[in-house]
């Protein structure tokens, strides 16, 4: 079992459906749509062709903490046109596919987020968010 590659690409074409000037973001964008949460992208490390961003939806609980429903950590591969959960949050959870920086993933966790991921990405479009610069 390895990382699933075809996942990956369809993981950053729905990526791009929502933001697709990624590559212009610095720092921070954000989504609003009526209805729904806000949508918040952190730019968290930028390469050549490379970004790792933080992706999320987060709620105010009464007592004034943001609270993640969900937030994830991707790494976007430009040039690849691949894109990968590498952890998630929400209330309640977190999860970590690369326990050890440069070592493969858990695979078990790696799949499991992604398909989490890919899902999210899909409800973000239908909902009509798209991440400005």
């Amino acid at each position: 079992m390895g990382v699933d590659l075809v996942r990956a690409k369809r993981i950053y074409q729905k990526l791009m459906l929502i933001s697709p000037r990624l590559a212009d973001i610095n720092g921070d964008a954000k989504s609003e749509v009526d209805g729904y949460m806000a949508l918040r992208c952190e730019i968290l490390e930028t390469g050549r062709d490379f970004r790792r961003i933080a992706l999320g939806h987060y709620w105010t609980h009464p007592h004034g903490h943001m609270i993640p429903d969900p937030d994830m950590e991707l790494a976007v591969f430009l040039d690849w046109e691949l894109a990968e959960a590498m952890s998630y949050q929400d209330a309640f959870t977190y999860a970590d596919a690369y326990l050890v920086m440069g070592e493969p993933p858990d695979f078990e966790v790696h799949d499991h987020i992604n398909g989490i991921l890919e899902t999210w990405l899909e409800a973000l479009d239908e909902q009509g968010h798209l991440l400005r610069p």
